[in-house]
């Protein structure tokens, strides 16, 4: 049985007819930047995520830059970020000119340890960039008590956890400014590029609005120096699709990641997710971590089972960051976990049968 890594099959088959009969309302009608589809999902998002507003965007890096932008964040400030993260969330702290200072998560949740953070703020300390990783919430209640008594910004990534909640509130919701990716593989994901912008700020909101847009709230005129930064309708248009069958997909996700749990319990030295208390987990990625993982990998992929690693170098030990003088050891439980970590398959339609495959086959490999 081959069980690819992610698979797009059920879910495409689902709104298929939807998705075409939305591409042909959006190719007769000729309205492409910039319209209703954008509004309605804008409009759509915003309820999903119980904020007062959502302004669409290009992708999750431009929805991260934007919102630091906005908060006249840039050079001689410093943003705290997680160690372990993709990459993105350090660049678009680089992007404004502003320095991104690391922070190690929490060894059994991956995200950013609030315990952590008072040591690391400074007099050049602007905001908090806590990353929902792999589709947990982060402790959001420490982290706010924090900002709020340091009078720093908190700004979310929210990439990969749409619809996860700390204490009943919902990621995107928490931070004055917050971004998120819709990048096809997430689990709100676009036939493309795509992100989107979460706050409760008015002003905030049109500001992006103007940046995202050549710095021009009319047409032709510019009252500052924006980009091209935009949503288009037609990935607008199917997102408001998708995002219908949300809930029921991430219900499919913690579904799957149920099983995965009871079958992998207490096999060889496997370390199987560990969700805070408070915190929910959407699963945008189940990850084991093991120290035989490069091999495991190797005998997954033997018996035609995809899996991934994420991330297998942390950003503080990146080429693109040499210049901040982090060595190897300098931030060791990011480092351990790009070491051991393996994210294995999980998409919704996946079948029990997929999912007691690869846990059968990590069976045999630890014992035979």
């Amino acid at each position: 049985m081959h069980i690819p890594f992610l698979s797009f099959k059920e879910v495409n088959q689902k709104i298929k007819p939807q998705i075409i009969a939305a591409f042909e309302n959006f190719f007769d009608e000729g309205w492409y930047v910039l319209g209703e589809r954008l509004i309605k999902f804008e409009k759509d998002y915003a309820e999903f995520n119980h904020t007062s507003h959502c302004v669409g965007v290009s992708n999750g890096l431009d929805a991260l830059h934007l919102a630091l932008k906005v908060l006249s964040i840039g050079p001689g400030d410093e943003v705290i970020v997680p160690s372990n993260t993709f990459i993105a969330t350090a660049l678009a702290v680089s992007y404004v000119g502003a320095t991104p200072v690391f922070v190690e998560p929490k060894k059994g949740t991956y995200n950013i340890d609030p315990n952590l953070l008072e040591a690391s703020i400074t007099s050049k300390t602007k905001a908090i960039m806590p990353v929902h990783l792999y589709g947990q919430a982060c402790e959001m209640q420490e982290i706010m008590t924090i900002a709020n008594k340091r009078n720093i910004w908190v700004v979310e990534d929210n990439a990969q956890a749409q619809g996860a909640t700390y204490t009943g509130k919902l990621t995107g919701s928490f931070g004055t400014i917050n971004g998120t990716s819709f990048y096809p593989g997430k689990n709100l994901g676009a036939f493309g590029d795509a992100g989107a912008i979460t706050t409760n700020d008015a002003y905030l909101a049109n500001k992006v609005k103007i940046l995202r847009n050549y710095g021009s709230e009319k047409k032709y005129q510019n009252d500052e120096i924006g980009y091209n930064m935009r949503l288009d309708e037609c990935q607008a248009a199917f997102l408001s699709i998708k995002l219908q069958y949300l809930h029921e997909w991430t219900t499919e996700r913690q579904k799957i990641a149920g099983w995965y749990n009871l079958m992998l319990r207490d096999v060889g030295d496997l370390i199987l997710p560990e969700v805070a208390v408070g915190a929910t987990h959407v699963y945008h990625l189940y990850i084991i971590r093991t120290k035989r993982r490069d091999a495991l990998q190797q005998y997954l992929r033997e018996y035609n089972i995809g899996s991934l690693i994420h991330y297998p170098i942390p950003p503080h030990l990146q080429n693109a960051y040499v210049h901040l003088g982090h060595k190897l050891g300098s931030f060791p439980v990011a480092e351990e976990i790009a070491n051991t970590c393996l994210s294995l398959p999980l998409w919704p339609g996946m079948s029990f049968a997929e999912t007691e495959q690869v846990a059968n086959v990590i069976k045999n490999y630890f014992h035979g």
